[in-house]
């Protein structure tokens, strides 16, 4: 069983999270995989209730499902199964009986290490039939909603949010320098973070404007900026839950891997902000008037890009620093 345990480990460490900060652990039994939230790795300013922290989790739990689907087996996840110790979000066991993956579950399996998230804008062409349907089925199967912010007032309203929360959190100093605590220098041999060569050098603005988090802060580091054809803001959306508690960020996170992968099979790009959902005054302002009174978790733009290479290098910790 040891095989198989690294094997899902090492499918999971490549989930997304928070400014890669990787903030989970992983315990093992002899059929049973334990997540745990590293706390330390929490963001403690711009994520002080842990709810970025829960969903980074959630993300790496859906992995680790589909790693265990694609070696046949029939994963069962058990959410904060010990009271007593709250940093186990979740307990993934497995019995002994197999059923091959379908073509679908070794699609998203493989998907795990394609994927990479898109900073920046996207080009004119559309979502290929059928996407976001599919899309919200995903989310849904997780117990989330995907919500479709429409073209026109909605979605400027919703860029405006973006732009006051970047444009606030700039002005935070605390912010500022948590923020820059996580992006990686050139050459670094860090295993967290996020590389130069995962953001432009300048921030890329989209129509109308999404803006991505500055990590460069004008150091000189990044990609070129993109193509000038790339500026649309594609299709955005909230990813929203009912409730607002711990198994509910769980739930988000592992709802948004799930879409963020079978997007990736239709070959479809995704970026992601969290800017204006870190601020109680603009979170309360989505929910109400954006949401119909879900609670957003996270906002996702969905598009197709020609920058194929654009944010591929992703580093992730080894198996050896997260499995306990």
């Amino acid at each position: 069983m040891m095989d198989t345990i690294q094997f899902a480990v090492a499918a999971a460490v490549h989930a997304p999270s928070v400014h890669n900060t990787q903030p989970w652990r992983f315990g093992h039994g002899e059929r049973h995989i334990d997540v745990y939230a590293d706390t330390g790795r929490r963001l403690r300013v711009a994520d002080p209730d842990g709810r970025e922290l829960m969903i980074s989790c959630g993300a790496a739990l859906f992995t680790l499902r589909v790693a265990l689907r694609y070696l046949g087996w029939l994963p069962h996840a058990r959410l904060f199964p010990d009271p007593s110790r709250p940093a186990l979000v979740a307990r993934v066991s497995w019995g002994e009986n197999r059923i091959a993956a379908d073509p679908y579950e070794r699609e998203m399996y493989a998907a795990v290490t394609a994927r990479h998230t898109h900073r920046g804008g996207f080009g004119a062409a559309p979502l290929p039939a059928g996407t976001l349907s599919a899309l919200r089925e995903e989310a849904a199967r997780e117990r989330a909603m995907l919500r479709l912010v429409a073209a026109g007032d909605q979605r400027d309203a919703l860029a405006a949010a973006v732009q006051a929360a970047e444009h606030a959190l700039r002005l935070d100093g605390r912010r500022a320098a948590e923020q820059a605590a996580w992006v990686v220098a050139p050459e670094s041999a860090r295993h967290d973070g996020i590389p130069p060569a995962a953001y432009p050098a300048e921030p890329a603005h989209t129509e109308p404007d999404f803006p991505g988090r500055d990590f460069a802060a004008g150091q000189g580091w990044g990609l070129a900026i993109p193509a000038a054809g790339e500026r649309s803001s594609g299709v955005v959306c909230l990813l929203a839950t009912s409730a607002n508690e711990s198994p509910d960020w769980v739930a988000a996170g592992q709802a948004l891997q799930r879409v963020l992968l079978r997007a990736a099979t239709c070959g479809v790009a995704a970026a992601l902000h969290s800017q204006p959902l870190e601020l109680p005054q603009l979170r309360d302002f989505i929910r109400v008037q954006l949401a119909s009174r879900a609670h957003p978790q996270l906002i996702i733009r969905l598009g197709v890009t020609r920058q194929a290479g654009a944010g591929a290098a992703s580093i992730r910790r080894p198996v050896g620093d997260v499995l306990l």
